[in-house]
């Protein structure tokens, strides 16, 4: 049964990404409420939001074929809104270990929509014989910058998260009726016989190479979506609604960002491309460790939206070109030892915060920083073709190795 408008393939690619991200990030504004609530600090808070990237590995991992026995079109209508809700039943847990578990269904789901969203992306540029990956995530980061302004209102409201949250579930249900309802899945590319990735794929030399490019951005993504709202209110005691800006100027630096990375992408070479990102994220951080005042902080995180916002994906299309083995497996293989970052930042972060300051939470991206930008000539020196290359997504690749790519 169709619902909702007509749209042409790729918006409705561009609609699942920004309500998908919507429905998961109206958390990170209210992170502060929900700290300040269980009278945590920043160390605890970040083992207990490890449950989430823990359930997605899972589902990374275990999902596609129970996804593909259900059907991408079903699977993606009901995921997204039940993603709203368990964030919003997340919200009342008592305390750290009960706020974990309750993170581990967030994270099997937001694992199983990157999944369906990533291989749609993916067949829909074969479909359309154009690049639309870096664009489908500018909309993931759009939705992520009205989630940041939401939360931030309803914050300076005086709102508690649970009912914020609570309220949040309605307007995702009703945006993927109508603009997602009428969503029918593209057809699968082919795919070869023996491309399919086993489920843990074994790291090559040039592959951790590619790892080392990626790690910086993954954990200062993963830093400035999950403390700045924090890093706001402790460094500079600012309010619910500043620091739910801080946030959205974080997802709206990067949307922008990717919206228009194909074509820089295609107009010079991935390599100088990354350096350049690597550096402003570099400037990011120095502002943000040393600013004294919350407008250059919040210039500082705009900074490191724009810093963190292609290096993944062009590390994706690098291990994808690689012809030492089997593209699916190198993808893989790139994908799930990159994804250890947002394992590991949470905890590392609010250590670092508990121990040093929250301001050195974001130093201790610098030397991860400088090991990106010795590794990001692995990327490749050509300029990229305006064609899609032949393999480089594909059923021998994003669509039998979904990765959480670009983002988160």
């Amino acid at each position: 049964m169709t619902l909702g408008l007509k749209l042409a393939p790729q918006h409705r690619v561009y609609a699942g990404f920004a309500i998908y991200s919507f429905a998961m990030g109206n958390i990170f504004p209210r992170l502060p409420d929900i700290k300040r609530a269980m009278g945590i600090e920043d160390g605890t808070l970040g083992l207990a939001l490890i449950g989430t990237p823990i359930g997605t590995l899972i589902a990374l991992t275990l999902a596609t074929p129970m996804l593909e026995r259900v059907g991408f079109r079903r699977a993606l209508l009901w995921l997204v809104p039940l993603l709203g809700f368990t964030y919003a039943i997340a919200v009342h847990a008592p305390g750290p270990a009960a706020l974990f578990l309750m993170l581990l269904p967030v994270g099997l789901m937001i694992g199983s929509i990157e999944i369906i969203l990533n291989v749609e992306a993916d067949r829909t540029e074969f479909l359309l014989k154009r690049r639309i990956m870096n664009r489908a995530h500018s909309f993931w980061s759009i939705g992520f910058f009205g989630a940041g302004l939401f939360g931030g209102a309803l914050a300076h409201l005086g709102l508690s998260p649970q009912l914020h949250l609570a309220l949040a579930v309605p307007m995702v249900a009703v945006a993927m009726a109508l603009f997602v309802g009428g969503f029918e899945p593209a057809p699968a590319r082919f795919a070869t016989a023996g491309d399919k990735a086993p489920m843990f794929a074994r790291p090559t030399l040039p592959i951790l190479i590619l790892v080392a490019v990626t790690l910086s951005a993954m954990l200062m993504e993963g830093a400035s979506m999950d403390w700045s709202a924090i890093y706001m209110r402790t460094v500079f005691d600012s309010g619910p609604f500043v620091a739910g800006i801080t946030v959205a100027l974080f997802a709206f630096s990067q949307a922008t960002t990717r919206f228009f990375a194909d074509s820089f992408v295609d107009r010079y070479s991935p390599s100088g491309v990354a350096r350049v990102l690597l550096a402003t994220m570099m400037v990011g951080v120095f502002i943000v460790f040393f600013s004294p005042l919350p407008f250059i902080s919040m210039l500082g995180f705009s900074l490191l939206g724009i810093g963190s916002s292609a290096i993944f994906p062009l590390a994706i299309s690098a291990a994808a070109q690689r012809t030492d083995r089997a593209a699916a497996i190198n993808v893989a293989a790139l994908s799930q030892i990159s994804f250890v970052a947002f394992l590991l930042g949470p905890p590392l972060l609010g250590f670092v915060s508990d121990h040093w300051g929250i301001r050195s939470a974001y130093g201790i991206g610098i030397p991860f920083i400088v090991l990106s930008l010795a590794a990001a000539g692995a990327l490749g020196r050509r300029p990229s073709s305006n064609e899609i290359p032949e393999g480089t997504g594909s059923g021998s690749t994003r669509e039998r190795v979904p990765a959480r790519a670009y983002e988160a």
